[in-house]
Protein backbone atom coordinates (compact mmCIF):
# COMPACT_ATOMS: atom_id res chain seq x y z
CA UNK A 1 0.00 0.00 0.00
CA UNK A 2 1.05 3.57 -0.72
CA UNK A 3 2.41 5.47 2.63
CA UNK A 4 1.04 9.32 2.80
CA UNK A 5 3.09 11.57 4.88
CA UNK A 6 2.73 14.96 6.53
CA UNK A 7 4.80 16.46 8.69
CA UNK A 8 4.72 20.07 10.37
CA UNK A 9 6.79 22.08 12.30
CA UNK A 10 6.14 25.15 14.34
CA UNK A 11 8.96 27.56 16.85
CA UNK A 12 7.37 28.31 19.50
CA UNK A 13 8.06 30.48 22.69
CA UNK A 14 7.05 28.48 25.20
CA UNK A 15 9.57 25.57 27.06
CA UNK A 16 9.24 22.31 26.06
CA UNK A 17 8.58 21.76 29.13
CA UNK A 18 5.54 23.96 29.28
CA UNK A 19 4.02 22.35 26.01
CA UNK A 20 4.64 19.16 27.08
CA UNK A 21 1.43 18.56 28.90
CA UNK A 22 -0.58 20.97 25.92
CA UNK A 23 0.78 19.09 22.91
CA UNK A 24 1.04 15.81 24.22
CA UNK A 25 -2.59 15.33 24.57
CA UNK A 26 -3.41 13.17 21.99
CA UNK A 27 -7.17 12.48 23.43
CA UNK A 28 -8.07 16.21 23.01
CA UNK A 29 -6.51 16.16 19.64
CA UNK A 30 -8.57 13.54 18.20
CA UNK A 31 -11.92 15.01 19.63
CA UNK A 32 -10.64 18.10 18.06
CA UNK A 33 -10.47 16.17 14.64
CA UNK A 34 -13.66 15.05 15.13
CA UNK A 35 -12.77 11.28 15.61
CA UNK A 36 -15.47 9.23 17.19
CA UNK A 37 -14.74 7.13 20.85
CA UNK A 38 -13.65 3.59 20.58
CA UNK A 39 -12.93 0.84 22.53
CA UNK A 40 -9.97 -1.66 23.28
CA UNK A 41 -10.29 -5.37 23.94
CA UNK A 42 -7.18 -6.84 25.81
CA UNK A 43 -6.38 -10.55 25.47
CA UNK A 44 -3.65 -11.66 27.01
CA UNK A 45 -1.17 -13.60 25.02
CA UNK A 46 0.71 -17.34 25.93
CA UNK A 47 3.92 -14.79 27.23
CA UNK A 48 2.15 -13.06 29.75
CA UNK A 49 2.16 -9.91 27.49
CA UNK A 50 -1.78 -8.32 26.22
CA UNK A 51 -2.74 -8.02 23.06
CA UNK A 52 -4.78 -4.42 22.66
CA UNK A 53 -7.50 -4.51 19.63
CA UNK A 54 -9.45 -1.45 19.03
CA UNK A 55 -12.86 -0.96 17.18
CA UNK A 56 -14.58 1.67 16.16
CA UNK A 57 -17.71 2.11 14.00
CA UNK A 58 -17.22 4.44 11.09
CA UNK A 59 -17.80 5.43 7.51
CA UNK A 60 -20.92 2.67 7.79
CA UNK A 61 -18.48 0.11 9.30
CA UNK A 62 -16.33 -1.45 12.05
CA UNK A 63 -12.75 -0.90 11.74
CA UNK A 64 -10.11 -2.87 13.92
CA UNK A 65 -6.64 -2.78 14.71
CA UNK A 66 -4.26 -3.39 16.97
CA UNK A 67 -3.13 -0.97 18.94
CA UNK A 68 0.42 -0.26 19.86
CA UNK A 69 2.18 0.19 23.18
CA UNK A 70 3.02 4.14 23.10
CA UNK A 71 6.51 5.49 23.71
CA UNK A 72 7.29 8.51 25.34
CA UNK A 73 9.82 10.80 27.14
CA UNK A 74 8.29 13.38 29.05
CA UNK A 75 8.57 16.85 27.62
CA UNK A 76 10.54 15.80 24.91
CA UNK A 77 8.84 13.11 22.55
CA UNK A 78 6.12 11.05 21.58
CA UNK A 79 5.31 8.01 19.17
CA UNK A 80 2.97 5.45 18.38
CA UNK A 81 1.41 3.13 16.11
CA UNK A 82 -2.02 1.34 15.10
CA UNK A 83 -2.07 -1.73 12.49
CA UNK A 84 -5.72 -1.68 11.09
CA UNK A 85 -7.31 -4.97 9.82
CA UNK A 86 -8.76 -3.15 6.92
CA UNK A 87 -7.90 -3.76 2.95
CA UNK A 88 -8.65 -0.10 2.44
CA UNK A 89 -6.80 1.29 5.89
CA UNK A 90 -3.32 -0.07 7.04
CA UNK A 91 -1.66 1.86 9.20
CA UNK A 92 -1.25 5.21 11.17
CA UNK A 93 1.44 6.18 13.06
CA UNK A 94 1.81 9.94 14.95
CA UNK A 95 5.41 11.15 16.24
CA UNK A 96 5.74 14.36 18.27
CA UNK A 97 8.95 15.72 18.99
CA UNK A 98 9.58 19.11 21.39
CA UNK A 99 13.55 20.48 20.30
CA UNK A 100 15.17 23.00 22.93
CA UNK A 101 16.19 26.28 21.07
CA UNK A 102 17.32 29.39 22.24
CA UNK A 103 14.34 31.37 22.83
CA UNK A 104 12.13 28.33 23.13
CA UNK A 105 11.17 24.85 21.45
CA UNK A 106 10.74 23.77 18.06
CA UNK A 107 7.97 21.54 18.02
CA UNK A 108 7.40 18.78 14.78
CA UNK A 109 4.69 16.72 14.88
CA UNK A 110 4.37 13.93 11.93
CA UNK A 111 1.41 12.02 10.75
CA UNK A 112 2.08 8.67 8.66
CA UNK A 113 -0.73 6.57 6.65
CA UNK A 114 -0.59 3.71 4.93
CA UNK A 115 -3.54 3.46 3.11
CA UNK A 116 -4.99 1.96 -0.55
CA UNK A 117 -3.83 4.09 -3.84
CA UNK A 118 -7.59 5.73 -4.53
CA UNK A 119 -7.20 6.75 -0.82
CA UNK A 120 -4.00 7.86 -1.21
CA UNK A 121 -4.46 10.06 -4.06
CA UNK A 122 -7.46 11.89 -2.63
CA UNK A 123 -5.12 12.72 0.63
CA UNK A 124 -2.55 13.71 -1.60
CA UNK A 125 -4.75 16.28 -3.89
CA UNK A 126 -6.71 17.70 -0.83
CA UNK A 127 -8.08 15.47 1.56
CA UNK A 128 -5.57 16.70 4.41
CA UNK A 129 -6.29 20.53 4.32
CA UNK A 130 -9.39 20.21 6.79
CA UNK A 131 -6.73 17.92 8.69
CA UNK A 132 -4.05 20.23 8.46
CA UNK A 133 -6.16 23.45 9.86
CA UNK A 134 -7.74 21.73 12.62
CA UNK A 135 -3.89 20.73 13.78
CA UNK A 136 -2.18 23.87 13.30
CA UNK A 137 -4.92 25.77 15.12
CA UNK A 138 -4.49 22.82 18.28
CA UNK A 139 -0.59 23.25 18.42
CA UNK A 140 -1.36 27.33 17.72
CA UNK A 141 -3.52 27.49 20.81
CA UNK A 142 -1.65 24.88 22.77
CA UNK A 143 1.44 27.07 22.10
CA UNK A 144 0.15 30.46 23.41
CA UNK A 145 -1.56 28.92 26.56
CA UNK A 146 2.01 27.78 27.41
CA UNK A 147 3.57 31.21 26.63
CA UNK A 148 0.96 32.79 28.79
CA UNK A 149 1.22 30.47 31.66
CA UNK A 150 -2.32 30.22 31.30
CA UNK A 151 -4.48 26.74 32.18
CA UNK A 152 -5.83 25.72 28.16
CA UNK A 153 -9.37 26.54 27.47
CA UNK A 154 -9.87 24.79 23.88
CA UNK A 155 -13.20 25.69 22.69
CA UNK A 156 -15.84 22.48 22.55
CA UNK A 157 -17.02 21.73 19.06
CA UNK A 158 -20.58 20.71 19.89
CA UNK A 159 -22.46 23.45 22.27
CA UNK A 160 -24.46 23.00 25.34
CA UNK A 161 -28.43 23.28 24.93
CA UNK A 162 -29.62 26.23 26.51
CA UNK A 163 -32.05 24.54 28.82
CA UNK A 164 -29.21 22.98 29.95
CA UNK A 165 -27.00 25.85 30.31
CA UNK A 166 -29.29 27.85 32.46
CA UNK A 167 -30.16 25.24 34.86
CA UNK A 168 -26.30 24.70 35.44
CA UNK A 169 -26.04 28.16 35.58
CA UNK A 170 -28.81 28.71 38.39
CA UNK A 171 -27.68 25.48 40.40
CA UNK A 172 -24.00 26.69 40.56
CA UNK A 173 -25.55 30.34 41.68
CA UNK A 174 -27.37 28.26 44.92
CA UNK A 175 -23.90 26.78 45.82
CA UNK A 176 -21.94 29.57 45.50
CA UNK A 177 -24.78 31.40 47.72
CA UNK A 178 -23.95 28.35 50.40
CA UNK A 179 -20.22 29.42 51.16
CA UNK A 180 -18.77 26.78 47.95
CA UNK A 181 -16.99 29.86 46.09
CA UNK A 182 -15.86 27.52 43.52
CA UNK A 183 -19.15 26.76 42.07
CA UNK A 184 -19.71 29.50 39.06
CA UNK A 185 -15.88 28.05 37.92
CA UNK A 186 -16.70 24.51 38.00
CA UNK A 187 -20.20 25.49 35.99
CA UNK A 188 -17.84 27.39 33.44
CA UNK A 189 -15.88 23.95 33.12
CA UNK A 190 -19.21 21.91 33.00
CA UNK A 191 -20.29 23.54 29.65
CA UNK A 192 -17.34 25.11 28.27
CA UNK A 193 -14.33 22.28 28.68
CA UNK A 194 -13.80 19.36 25.65
CA UNK A 195 -14.98 15.69 26.94
CA UNK A 196 -11.58 14.95 27.63
CA UNK A 197 -11.66 17.42 30.60
CA UNK A 198 -14.55 15.85 31.64
CA UNK A 199 -13.22 12.02 32.36
CA UNK A 200 -12.13 11.40 35.74
CA UNK A 201 -12.15 15.02 37.47
CA UNK A 202 -9.45 15.86 40.09
CA UNK A 203 -10.60 18.27 42.33
CA UNK A 204 -7.02 19.17 43.09
CA UNK A 205 -6.07 19.62 39.33
CA UNK A 206 -9.12 21.92 38.90
CA UNK A 207 -8.08 23.92 42.14
CA UNK A 208 -4.23 24.37 40.72
CA UNK A 209 -6.08 25.84 37.31
CA UNK A 210 -8.19 28.16 39.39
CA UNK A 211 -6.02 28.77 41.75
CA UNK A 212 -8.08 27.81 44.76
CA UNK A 213 -7.20 26.28 47.78
CA UNK A 214 -7.66 22.21 47.12
CA UNK A 215 -9.95 22.02 50.00
CA UNK A 216 -12.58 24.64 48.66
CA UNK A 217 -12.74 22.63 44.87
CA UNK A 218 -13.18 19.27 46.96
CA UNK A 219 -15.92 20.48 48.63
CA UNK A 220 -17.34 22.35 45.52
CA UNK A 221 -17.23 19.35 43.70
CA UNK A 222 -18.65 16.99 47.06
CA UNK A 223 -21.71 19.52 47.30
CA UNK A 224 -22.76 19.26 43.28
CA UNK A 225 -22.84 15.72 43.48
CA UNK A 226 -25.27 16.40 45.99
CA UNK A 227 -26.84 19.14 43.82
CA UNK A 228 -26.89 17.05 41.05
CA UNK A 229 -24.59 18.88 39.03
CA UNK A 230 -21.68 15.82 39.51
CA UNK A 231 -21.63 12.17 40.13
CA UNK A 232 -19.17 10.20 42.34
CA UNK A 233 -17.25 7.45 41.31
CA UNK A 234 -14.80 5.44 43.80
CA UNK A 235 -11.65 3.97 40.89
CA UNK A 236 -9.90 1.06 41.78
CA UNK A 237 -7.13 1.84 39.82
CA UNK A 238 -4.26 -0.32 38.73
CA UNK A 239 -0.82 0.10 40.75
CA UNK A 240 1.25 0.08 37.44
CA UNK A 241 -0.86 1.87 34.48
CA UNK A 242 -3.03 4.11 37.07
CA UNK A 243 -5.99 3.37 34.78
CA UNK A 244 -9.69 3.04 36.69
CA UNK A 245 -10.16 -0.38 35.84
CA UNK A 246 -12.97 -0.81 38.19
CA UNK A 247 -15.52 1.59 39.32
CA UNK A 248 -17.77 1.55 41.73
CA UNK A 249 -20.57 4.19 42.07
CA UNK A 250 -20.95 3.97 45.67
CA UNK A 251 -18.28 2.82 48.19
CA UNK A 252 -20.57 -0.29 49.37
CA UNK A 253 -20.03 -1.55 45.98
CA UNK A 254 -16.28 -1.87 45.98
CA UNK A 255 -14.78 -4.92 45.86
CA UNK A 256 -11.89 -6.16 47.37
CA UNK A 257 -9.47 -6.30 44.49
CA UNK A 258 -9.72 -6.06 40.62
CA UNK A 259 -7.58 -7.54 37.18
CA UNK A 260 -6.21 -5.27 35.14
CA UNK A 261 -6.41 -6.83 31.53
CA UNK A 262 -4.52 -3.90 30.42
CA UNK A 263 -0.89 -4.90 32.44
CA UNK A 264 -2.84 -8.28 32.99
CA UNK A 265 -2.26 -8.63 37.05
CA UNK A 266 -4.32 -8.82 40.12
CA UNK A 267 -4.41 -6.41 42.68
CA UNK A 268 -5.51 -5.47 46.35
CA UNK A 269 -7.94 -2.13 47.20
CA UNK A 270 -5.39 -0.10 49.13
CA UNK A 271 -7.85 3.22 50.29
CA UNK A 272 -4.48 5.25 50.33
CA UNK A 273 -2.56 4.00 47.72
CA UNK A 274 -5.17 2.62 44.59
CA UNK A 275 -9.17 3.67 45.60
CA UNK A 276 -9.38 7.06 43.97
CA UNK A 277 -12.43 9.36 44.17
CA UNK A 278 -13.23 11.43 40.71
CA UNK A 279 -16.16 13.27 39.37
CA UNK A 280 -17.96 13.58 36.03
CA UNK A 281 -20.73 15.40 35.09
CA UNK A 282 -24.10 14.00 35.56
CA UNK A 283 -25.74 12.67 32.27
CA UNK A 284 -28.18 15.40 32.51
CA UNK A 285 -25.85 17.78 32.33
CA UNK A 286 -23.23 16.64 29.45
CA UNK A 287 -23.38 13.20 28.08
CA UNK A 288 -19.85 11.75 27.52
CA UNK A 289 -20.17 8.34 26.00
CA UNK A 290 -18.32 5.44 26.14
CA UNK A 291 -14.49 4.69 25.28
CA UNK A 292 -12.43 6.92 24.96
CA UNK A 293 -10.28 9.27 22.22
CA UNK A 294 -7.16 8.16 22.23
CA UNK A 295 -5.94 5.30 25.07
CA UNK A 296 -3.10 6.43 23.81
CA UNK A 297 -2.66 9.51 25.82
CA UNK A 298 0.83 9.74 27.88
CA UNK A 299 -1.51 12.24 30.01
CA UNK A 300 -3.64 9.03 30.85
CA UNK A 301 0.01 7.71 32.67
CA UNK A 302 1.47 11.12 33.65
CA UNK A 303 3.10 9.16 36.40
CA UNK A 304 5.09 7.63 33.78
CA UNK A 305 8.31 10.13 32.67
CA UNK A 306 9.70 7.59 30.01
CA UNK A 307 8.32 4.53 28.34
CA UNK A 308 10.86 3.31 25.42
CA UNK A 309 11.11 0.18 23.59
CA UNK A 310 14.66 -1.53 23.83
CA UNK A 311 15.64 -4.53 21.71
CA UNK A 312 16.53 -7.86 22.57
CA UNK A 313 20.53 -7.40 23.97
CA UNK A 314 20.48 -3.68 23.10
CA UNK A 315 21.91 -0.79 24.69
CA UNK A 316 20.32 2.28 24.38
CA UNK A 317 21.18 6.25 25.75
CA UNK A 318 17.92 8.15 26.52
CA UNK A 319 17.60 11.30 26.66
CA UNK A 320 15.51 12.32 29.58
CA UNK A 321 15.85 15.20 32.00
CA UNK A 322 13.94 13.63 35.24
CA UNK A 323 14.15 15.96 38.38
CA UNK A 324 15.67 14.83 41.14
CA UNK A 325 13.46 12.43 43.50
CA UNK A 326 11.80 8.71 43.98
CA UNK A 327 11.17 6.89 40.77
CA UNK A 328 10.14 3.23 39.65
CA UNK A 329 11.71 1.05 37.03
CA UNK A 330 9.70 -1.90 35.19
CA UNK A 331 8.45 -3.30 32.23
CA UNK A 332 5.19 -2.83 30.71
CA UNK A 333 5.82 -6.43 30.02
CA UNK A 334 4.98 -8.77 33.33
CA UNK A 335 8.02 -8.53 35.67
CA UNK A 336 9.61 -7.30 38.50
CA UNK A 337 10.01 -3.39 39.32
CA UNK A 338 13.03 -1.74 41.03
CA UNK A 339 12.89 1.88 42.66
CA UNK A 340 15.53 4.80 42.60
CA UNK A 341 16.35 8.01 43.67
CA UNK A 342 18.11 10.63 41.13
CA UNK A 343 20.10 13.10 42.72
CA UNK A 344 21.45 15.96 40.81
CA UNK A 345 19.75 14.47 37.40
CA UNK A 346 22.31 11.77 37.31
CA UNK A 347 20.01 8.20 36.98
CA UNK A 348 21.76 4.83 37.86
CA UNK A 349 21.84 2.64 34.75
CA UNK A 350 19.25 -0.26 34.14
CA UNK A 351 19.56 -3.52 32.81
CA UNK A 352 16.25 -5.21 32.17
CA UNK A 353 16.15 -9.20 32.95
CA UNK A 354 13.47 -11.89 33.41
CA UNK A 355 12.88 -10.49 36.79
CA UNK A 356 13.27 -7.28 38.45
CA UNK A 357 15.21 -4.79 36.75
CA UNK A 358 18.97 -4.40 38.11
CA UNK A 359 20.30 -0.78 39.26
CA UNK A 360 24.08 0.27 38.27
CA UNK A 361 26.24 3.37 38.77
CA UNK A 362 24.33 6.97 37.62
CA UNK A 363 25.49 8.08 34.51
CA UNK A 364 25.40 11.72 32.81
CA UNK A 365 23.22 14.24 34.10
CA UNK A 366 19.88 14.19 31.57
CA UNK A 367 19.99 10.47 30.48
CA UNK A 368 18.78 7.20 30.45
CA UNK A 369 21.27 4.60 30.01
CA UNK A 370 19.34 0.95 29.75
CA UNK A 371 20.45 -2.50 28.79
CA UNK A 372 17.77 -5.10 27.62
CA UNK A 373 19.68 -8.43 28.91
CA UNK A 374 16.36 -10.40 27.74
CA UNK A 375 16.03 -12.23 24.79
CA UNK A 376 12.85 -10.60 23.61
CA UNK A 377 12.29 -7.07 22.97
CA UNK A 378 11.11 -5.17 26.08
CA UNK A 379 9.63 -2.04 26.59
CA UNK A 380 11.11 -0.03 29.87
CA UNK A 381 8.63 1.83 32.49
CA UNK A 382 9.79 4.81 34.65
CA UNK A 383 7.19 6.63 37.19
CA UNK A 384 7.40 9.11 39.35
CA UNK A 385 6.57 7.39 42.64
CA UNK A 386 4.97 11.05 43.43
CA UNK A 387 1.57 10.09 41.58
CA UNK A 388 -1.07 11.17 43.97
CA UNK A 389 0.04 14.49 44.80
CA UNK A 390 -3.72 15.32 42.37
CA UNK A 391 -5.57 12.11 43.42
CA UNK A 392 -8.07 12.41 46.25
CA UNK A 393 -7.72 9.06 47.55
CA UNK A 394 -10.41 7.30 49.46
CA UNK A 395 -9.07 7.50 52.67
CA UNK A 396 -8.22 11.14 52.38
CA UNK A 397 -12.50 11.53 51.04
CA UNK A 398 -13.45 10.06 53.97
CA UNK A 399 -11.67 12.09 56.34
CA UNK A 400 -13.19 15.04 55.73
CA UNK A 401 -15.82 16.90 57.22
CA UNK A 402 -17.95 17.73 53.89
CA UNK A 403 -17.56 14.14 52.76
CA UNK A 404 -18.67 13.00 56.53
CA UNK A 405 -21.58 15.72 56.23
CA UNK A 406 -23.11 15.19 52.70
CA UNK A 407 -22.42 11.47 52.47
CA UNK A 408 -23.47 10.12 55.68
CA UNK A 409 -25.02 6.92 54.06
CA UNK A 410 -21.59 5.87 52.35
CA UNK A 411 -20.65 3.22 53.79
CA UNK A 412 -18.86 -0.46 53.43
CA UNK A 413 -20.69 -3.39 52.94
CA UNK A 414 -21.72 -5.77 55.93
CA UNK A 415 -18.77 -7.64 57.13
CA UNK A 416 -16.47 -5.39 55.17
CA UNK A 417 -12.93 -3.80 56.30
CA UNK A 418 -10.07 -1.59 54.98
CA UNK A 419 -6.85 -1.55 56.30
CA UNK A 420 -5.34 2.32 56.58
CA UNK A 421 -1.71 2.24 56.72
CA UNK A 422 -1.42 5.36 58.41
CA UNK A 423 -3.79 7.64 59.96
CA UNK A 424 -4.53 10.34 63.22
CA UNK A 425 -6.70 11.05 65.45
CA UNK A 426 -7.89 13.83 67.60
CA UNK A 427 -9.68 12.81 70.78
CA UNK A 428 -11.27 15.84 73.22
CA UNK A 429 -13.34 15.46 76.32
CA UNK A 430 -14.63 17.88 78.51
CA UNK A 431 -12.76 18.70 82.15
CA UNK A 432 -15.57 18.87 85.11
CA UNK A 433 -18.58 18.66 82.46
CA UNK A 434 -20.24 17.07 85.72
CA UNK A 435 -19.97 20.36 87.72
CA UNK A 436 -20.54 22.70 84.61
CA UNK A 437 -23.85 21.04 84.14
CA UNK A 438 -24.51 21.73 88.19
CA UNK A 439 -23.59 25.18 88.34
CA UNK A 440 -25.56 26.82 85.92
CA UNK A 441 -28.42 23.78 85.22
CA UNK A 442 -28.61 21.18 82.34
CA UNK A 443 -30.38 23.59 79.68
CA UNK A 444 -27.67 26.05 79.30
CA UNK A 445 -24.77 23.45 80.22
CA UNK A 446 -26.36 21.82 76.93
CA UNK A 447 -26.19 25.10 75.08
CA UNK A 448 -22.96 25.86 75.99
CA UNK A 449 -21.63 22.26 74.64
CA UNK A 450 -23.33 22.46 71.88
CA UNK A 451 -22.01 25.40 70.70
CA UNK A 452 -18.37 24.06 71.57
CA UNK A 453 -19.03 21.33 69.37
CA UNK A 454 -19.36 23.73 66.42
CA UNK A 455 -16.03 25.30 67.38
CA UNK A 456 -14.26 21.80 67.40
CA UNK A 457 -15.86 21.27 64.09
CA UNK A 458 -15.05 24.06 62.79
CA UNK A 459 -11.28 23.69 63.67
CA UNK A 460 -11.42 20.10 62.35
CA UNK A 461 -12.85 20.93 58.73
CA UNK A 462 -10.42 23.93 58.30
CA UNK A 463 -7.64 21.72 58.87
CA UNK A 464 -9.16 18.43 56.45
CA UNK A 465 -10.20 16.63 58.88
CA UNK A 466 -13.73 15.45 59.76
CA UNK A 467 -15.42 14.38 62.97
CA UNK A 468 -16.10 10.35 63.17
CA UNK A 469 -18.40 10.50 65.78
CA UNK A 470 -19.22 12.30 69.29
CA UNK A 471 -19.36 10.25 72.23
CA UNK A 472 -20.99 12.04 75.35
CA UNK A 473 -18.92 15.01 75.46
CA UNK A 474 -16.13 13.92 73.37
CA UNK A 475 -15.20 14.03 69.78
CA UNK A 476 -13.44 11.58 67.86
CA UNK A 477 -11.96 13.32 64.62
CA UNK A 478 -9.77 11.62 61.95
CA UNK A 479 -6.90 13.51 59.66
CA UNK A 480 -4.79 11.91 56.91
CA UNK A 481 -2.06 14.19 57.51
CA UNK A 482 -0.28 14.19 61.42
CA UNK A 483 0.75 17.89 61.11
CA UNK A 484 -2.69 19.32 59.93
CA UNK A 485 -4.46 17.10 63.00
CA UNK A 486 -1.71 18.66 65.45
CA UNK A 487 -2.59 22.74 63.63
CA UNK A 488 -6.41 21.59 64.38
CA UNK A 489 -5.46 21.12 67.95
CA UNK A 490 -3.79 24.28 68.43
CA UNK A 491 -6.72 25.73 66.70
CA UNK A 492 -8.93 24.46 68.93
CA UNK A 493 -7.45 25.43 71.91
CA UNK A 494 -7.04 29.15 70.77
CA UNK A 495 -10.61 28.87 69.64
CA UNK A 496 -11.60 27.52 72.84
CA UNK A 497 -10.07 30.17 74.60
CA UNK A 498 -12.15 32.94 72.66
CA UNK A 499 -15.26 30.99 73.23
CA UNK A 500 -14.23 31.57 77.07
CA UNK A 501 -13.71 34.61 77.11
CA UNK A 502 -17.58 35.59 74.95
CA UNK A 503 -19.43 32.80 77.71
CA UNK A 504 -17.15 34.88 80.50
CA UNK A 505 -18.81 38.10 79.25
CA UNK A 506 -22.13 36.63 78.92
CA UNK A 507 -22.91 35.31 81.86
CA UNK A 508 -20.57 37.53 83.88
CA UNK A 509 -19.52 34.34 86.55
CA UNK A 510 -16.91 32.28 85.75
CA UNK A 511 -18.08 29.54 83.74
CA UNK A 512 -15.43 28.28 81.15
CA UNK A 513 -15.33 24.86 78.75
CA UNK A 514 -11.91 23.52 79.56
CA UNK A 515 -11.34 20.97 76.86
CA UNK A 516 -8.83 17.84 76.91
CA UNK A 517 -7.34 17.18 73.79
CA UNK A 518 -5.18 13.63 72.55
CA UNK A 519 -3.52 12.83 69.44
CA UNK A 520 -1.76 9.26 68.29
CA UNK A 521 -1.17 8.43 64.43
CA UNK A 522 -0.58 4.49 63.43
CA UNK A 523 -2.41 1.98 61.49
CA UNK A 524 -6.26 0.77 61.71
CA UNK A 525 -9.20 -0.73 59.94
CA UNK A 526 -12.37 0.88 58.67
CA UNK A 527 -15.46 -0.66 59.29
CA UNK A 528 -19.16 0.30 59.46
CA UNK A 529 -20.75 0.49 62.43
CA UNK A 530 -24.37 2.22 63.68
CA UNK A 531 -24.77 3.17 60.16
CA UNK A 532 -21.77 5.30 59.25
CA UNK A 533 -17.99 4.88 58.42
CA UNK A 534 -15.70 4.21 61.52
CA UNK A 535 -12.65 3.05 62.88
CA UNK A 536 -10.97 0.50 64.93
CA UNK A 537 -7.50 -0.96 66.61
CA UNK A 538 -5.22 0.02 68.73
CA UNK A 539 -4.42 3.09 67.30
CA UNK A 540 -7.82 4.31 68.09
CA UNK A 541 -7.54 3.00 71.59
CA UNK A 542 -4.17 4.68 72.80
CA UNK A 543 -5.60 8.43 71.17
CA UNK A 544 -8.39 7.85 73.03
CA UNK A 545 -6.55 7.20 76.39
CA UNK A 546 -3.91 10.49 76.08
CA UNK A 547 -6.69 12.32 75.61
CA UNK A 548 -7.40 10.88 79.31
CA UNK A 549 -3.68 12.11 80.43
CA UNK A 550 -4.88 15.64 79.60
CA UNK A 551 -5.57 17.23 82.71
CA UNK A 552 -7.49 20.13 80.18
CA UNK A 553 -5.53 23.11 78.19
CA UNK A 554 -2.68 21.09 77.85
CA UNK A 555 -2.40 18.78 74.47
CA UNK A 556 -0.74 15.50 74.68
CA UNK A 557 0.31 13.35 71.82
CA UNK A 558 2.11 10.37 71.40
CA UNK A 559 6.16 9.61 70.98
CA UNK A 560 5.17 7.78 67.71
CA UNK A 561 3.24 10.78 66.43
CA UNK A 562 6.09 13.24 67.47
CA UNK A 563 8.60 11.44 65.67
CA UNK A 564 5.89 12.49 62.29
CA UNK A 565 7.50 14.37 60.04
CA UNK A 566 7.26 18.09 59.86
CA UNK A 567 6.21 17.86 63.80
CA UNK A 568 9.36 17.35 65.85
CA UNK A 569 10.87 21.01 65.10
CA UNK A 570 6.80 22.20 66.13
CA UNK A 571 7.15 20.78 69.46
CA UNK A 572 10.55 22.02 70.07
CA UNK A 573 8.57 25.71 69.44
CA UNK A 574 5.89 24.74 71.59
CA UNK A 575 7.86 23.68 74.57
CA UNK A 576 6.44 20.03 74.56
CA UNK A 577 8.18 17.59 77.43
CA UNK A 578 8.63 14.16 77.28
CA UNK A 579 6.84 11.82 79.85
CA UNK A 580 5.69 8.34 80.42
CA UNK A 581 2.14 7.15 81.89
CA UNK A 582 0.66 4.15 82.49
CA UNK A 583 -2.96 3.68 80.55
CA UNK A 584 -5.55 1.49 80.68
CA UNK A 585 -5.73 -0.86 77.83
CA UNK A 586 -1.50 -1.24 77.73
CA UNK A 587 0.74 -3.35 79.18
CA UNK A 588 3.86 -0.90 79.20
CA UNK A 589 4.04 2.46 80.11
CA UNK A 590 3.27 4.52 77.13
CA UNK A 591 5.78 7.50 75.96
CA UNK A 592 3.94 10.77 75.19
CA UNK A 593 4.88 14.64 74.28
CA UNK A 594 2.56 17.24 76.45
CA UNK A 595 2.58 20.54 74.99
CA UNK A 596 1.75 23.02 78.36
CA UNK A 597 -1.56 25.22 78.56
CA UNK A 598 -1.10 28.56 77.19
CA UNK A 599 -0.44 30.88 80.64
Amino acid sequence: MPVVEREWEWHFAASPEALWPLVADTARLGEANGFPRYTVTDTPRPDGSVERIGSVRRFGMTLTWEEGVPEWVAGRSYRHERRFRSRIFRRLASRILLDPVPGGTRLRYRATFEVCWPLALAMHVGGLRKADKIIDRHFREAARFAEMNQPPEFTRATPVAPTVRSRVTAQAQVLAERGHTAAPKLADHLLGAPDTELERMRPRALARRWQLAPRLAIETCLAAVRDGLLTLRWDLVCPQCRGAKLTAMSLDQLPQGAHCSSCNIDYERDFIRNVEVTFEPAAAVRELGAGSYCLASPLLSEHVKVQQRVGPKERAVIAADLPDGLYRARTVEPGGSVEFAVSDRRIPEIALTEGDPILGEPGEAGAVVVRNDDARPRILAIEDRRWAQDALTAHEATTMQAFRDLFADAVLRPGDQVAIGRIAFLFTDIKGSTDLYNRVGDARAYGFVREHYAVLTRAVREHDGAVVKTIGDAVMAAFTDPTKALDAALTIREDIGAFNRDLAAETGAGVAILVKIGLHSGACIAVTLNDRLDYFGSTVNLAARLQGQSVGGDIVLSETMAGEPGIAERLAVLGAKGERARVKGFAEPIALRRIPARE
